[in-house]
């Protein structure tokens, strides 16, 4: 089907699935604003002393998240590289995006958003990225090596399930580093023990201008508030994490 482009209240444009009955990011909070203060801005924060980054992208979608990795770098850490994957189901929306209505910082990049619309990826001396059409499900099932940060900005637990189960977080935990980190915008219960149950610490990321999301990391991390997922279990007895049995796989 295609996709409807909708501007979302800081001015930035968006995009409305009919598939999944929901918008590629918040509306409220802003396409360009949430990828920056519920991803770019915390992760790069807590990798800021490494010269070497590897992101996982989940998913690619309209690319807000690894367009703005670039600028974030190119901004403030312009000697660091980036490797960045990202999985993305559906083929036809990234061919589409040489004529997506991009915010004006993402200019510079344009020749780097055609070569994925075309391509699938593109490599310079400092960057190098993979966009690959596939499940991001079986993807992160296959996806070997340590990373420093997944972005896990999947289409929202009500309406994709199977990105947000105990078991595909076992995968993503797996992947991450001791120090690495997974951001997302979910605040659910039910996202944070999944995570809570891989072993991982859970964090609120809160600030002005954008709604609550979530920081997860196998270490202690400075900076963000712990949940303290032992009093919400007390306090929630029946809450469960999904699971892919329970997600129809």
């Amino acid at each position: 089907m295609a996709k409807e482009w909708v501007q979302s209240e800081d001015g930035s444009y968006t995009a409305y699935s009919p598939e999944y009955d929901e918008h590629y990011h918040s509306t409220k909070d802003g396409a360009l604003n949430e990828s920056l203060k519920k991803h770019i801005e915390p992760a790069f924060a807590l990798h800021a002393q490494k010269d070497h980054l590897r992101i996982i992208d989940i998913c690619f979608g309209l690319g807000f998240n690894t367009l703005l990795s670039l600028y974030y770098r190119d901004s403030y850490f312009p000697n660091t590289t980036l490797e960045i994957y990202s999985p993305e189901l559906d083929g036809e929306l990234v061919a589409s995006l040489v004529d997506f209505p991009y915010p004006e910082i993402f200019e510079p990049y344009r020749n780097i958003i055609i070569d994925i619309a075309t391509m699938g990826g593109y490599e310079d001396e400092r960057t190098q990225i993979t966009v690959e059409i596939t499940d991001a499900r079986a993807a992160m099932r296959e996806l070997e090596g340590e990373w420093d940060i997944c972005y896990q900005d999947a289409f929202s637990p009500s309406v994709n399930p199977v990105l947000w189960t105990r078991e595909y977080f076992t995968d993503i935990a797996r992947l991450i580093g001791e120090d690495g980190v997974i951001t997302t915008y979910s605040t659910a219960l039910a996202t944070r023990l999944a995570l809570y149950e891989n072993g991982l610490n859970v964090y609120m990321n809160s600030g002005e201008g954008y709604r609550n999301a979530t920081i997860a990391s196998h270490q202690e991390i400075d900076g963000y508030e712990k949940v303290d997922m032992e009093y919400k279990i007390r306090c929630n007895p029946n809450v469960q994490s999904l699971s892919d049995e329970n997600s129809a796989l």
